[in-house]
């Protein structure tokens, strides 16, 4: 991965004359993220390339919760033209990585997860967007527009939005308040950070933050894409969210409804990064998200939904209808 021609001028600038720039992983965007070692300073450099990507949604997202105590990436340097930013180098010690290597912690470091969360929102929101009807529709509409039609499969697009619409007003209608929503909240995205701050977690991958239930990041966190969470973790968690958090009666129905909405997207997101960008890695993922899915369809709350999926495709066209194209 080579950093564009650019990033020497702008880190000259920045004060980082002459620095090393070191590939980092990338991730499903077209950001780019690279390690800049300059003696003993590091830092991070992401390639927010226009008109693909606009980095300044992550800047004012990451100030906000700076601000509000949260430990997000310091902003370093920007040039908004070239979509360079420098931001604070976090490292390398991720909550997934660590689970994996120290399974015994996971019911600990998921405590503080959750605790961050539920701090979070006792926050004011951010001035963001709303999370509002018409982008869960959007959003889940990314399944029989990518999913549907790799598998040839048609399927009764309007009545999959009358469905949807019949169950989204539990989550808009919802005493919970209105939060921040950091959208991408996972396993991947959470730094464990030394020295600790803000429960010792570092966040990224936040710049398409909106406002809205604050059962969505705990879905996120809980129903992980790329991680197999156990129920039983789950469950506790999600009871250690309602004890810190007392939400309303309606929690577990939005959560519920959250997860169906989310893990609907992903399945049609992880398909066109496959089908549109190259990117067949993904869809090993799709199991898992079919997997949750049918989970939170079995909620009374998603009955309408549920309905849809049981009549538009078969239980053989889900999971692994996609894995030849998988690689291995």
């Amino acid at each position: 991965m080579i950093p564009p021609i650019s990033a020497p001028d702008f880190l000259a600038k920045a004060g980082w004359p002459g620095a090393a720039i070191v590939p980092l992983a990338g991730d499903a965007s077209f950001r780019r993220y690279f390690r800049v070692v300059d003696g003993g300073r590091r830092a991070v450099l992401m390639d927010a390339p226009p008109p693909h990507e606009d980095p300044r949604p992550f800047i004012a997202i990451a100030r906000h919760l700076v601000a509000d105590g949260f430990a997000a990436p310091r902003i370093l340097a920007d040039d908004l033209d070239e979509g360079l930013v420098l931001i604070e180098d976090f490292g390398d010690h991720r909550l997934k990585e660590h689970i994996d290597a120290a399974p015994a912690d996971e019911l600990a470091v998921y405590t503080r997860a959750v605790e961050l969360l539920a701090a979070l929102h006792r926050r004011p929101p951010a001035d963001l967007p709303p999370y509002d009807r018409a982008v869960y529709q959007r959003e889940v509409g990314l399944l029989t527009e990518w999913y549907c039609p790799a598998i040839n499969l048609a399927v009764d697009e309007q009545a999959y939005i009358r469905a949807w619409n019949a169950v989204l007003p539990i989550v808009e209608q919802s005493a919970s308040p209105v939060v921040t929503v950091l959208r991408d909240y996972h396993a991947e995205n959470i730094m464990l950070i030394d020295p600790p701050a803000a429960h010792g977690l570092g966040l990224l991958d936040f710049q398409d933050a909106l406002a809205g239930h604050p059962a969505y990041d705990l879905v996120s966190l809980l129903q992980d894409a790329r991680r197999d969470v156990p129920p039983e973790v789950e469950a506790a968690m999600l009871a250690h969210y309602k004890a810190l958090a007392s939400p309303p009666n309606d929690f577990d129905a939005a959560y519920a409804v959250l997860g169906a909405q989310r893990n609907a997207k992903i399945i049609g997101i992880f398909t066109r990064l496959w089908k549109r960008d190259g990117k067949p890695r993904y869809l090993s993922y799709l199991p898992r998200m079919w997997g949750l899915l049918e989970r939170d369809l079995g909620h009374p709350a998603l009955a309408p939904v549920a309905a849809w999926f049981d009549a538009n495709i078969p239980a053989d066209q889900r999971h692994d209808a996609l894995q030849e194209f998988s690689p291995a």
